[in-house]
């Protein structure tokens, strides 16, 4: 029986007078990846920052392996065990790509065969070894992503959240962080993936939900969401 990572229950949140979050209940099973799919604005960004405590929720349940976070600390949700890649990558530009990665290094409760390093970083991410001394703003849009990706393994998570980890970037990038992030999955990392990119997501994933105007409108299998025509032309516009 698959164990329960993270579980949202019944989960709002808000920027201001309305919810973007309209009581959103989901789980992500430990070694399985989520796809967490919709429209822009249907708040799955939302999800993401409020499961990370970037945005506090204004009522429901976020428990991530038996513990209650929600409403914590960002940081202390970080030391929980979740790594988080933003949409906007966040790269520090002034710093290098060695700072950068340096900055958010922590061991985590892995055992140290485990351990996310510099080195097994720079080997997943050769290109990141060969720019390590250079600016974090003089590296190219998939430079970027390979390095906020490779920071968030550098905390060592047990949940790896990603939020449009292929937007903008060009095709044969987009392949190459597919590899990186299929063999993350086959080490055993937990995943919830929010992508634009329908063929990205569902090679990935192993679980689907689908979030419409703040609330879950759909969840299944990427079978049963590839057949699943009325819920593609109503939440994903297809």
């Amino acid at each position: 029986m698959s164990e329960v990572l993270l579980a949202l229950e019944d989960v709002r949140a808000s920027y201001g007078d309305g919810d973007v979050l309209q009581g959103v209940s989901f789980a992500v099973e430990r070694g399985r990846v989520l796809a967490l799919l919709g429209r822009n604005g249907a708040g799955k960004t939302t999800a993401l920052k409020t499961i990370m405590g970037i945005l506090a929720p204004s009522a429901g349940s976020i428990r991530f392996a038996g513990r209650a976070i929600g409403g914590e600390a960002p940081f202390r949700i970080a030391r929980a065990g979740l790594g988080y890649v933003p949409e906007t990558r966040g790269v520090f530009p002034s710093l290098s790509v060695l700072e950068n990665l340096t900055l958010a290094a922590r061991d985590g409760d892995a055992a140290p065969a485990e351990r996310w390093t510099l080195a097994r970083v720079f080997e997943l991410f050769p290109r990141l070894a060969e720019r390590r001394l250079s600016g974090g703003g003089k590296l190219s849009g998939g430079e970027q992503q390979m390095l906020a990706i490779a920071r968030a393994l550098l905390t060592n998570p047990r949940l790896l959240l990603l939020d449009e980890p292929t937007e903008g970037l060009a095709p044969i990038v987009v392949d190459e962080i597919a590899g990186v992030l299929a063999a993350l999955k086959a080490s055993g990392l937990a995943m919830l993936l929010v992508e634009q990119d329908l063929s990205f997501a569902l090679h990935l994933a192993d679980d689907v939900a689908v979030l419409g105007k703040g609330q879950l409108r759909w969840q299944g299998t990427p079978a049963a969401f590839a057949a699943a025509e009325e819920v593609k032309h109503r939440w994903l516009g297809l």
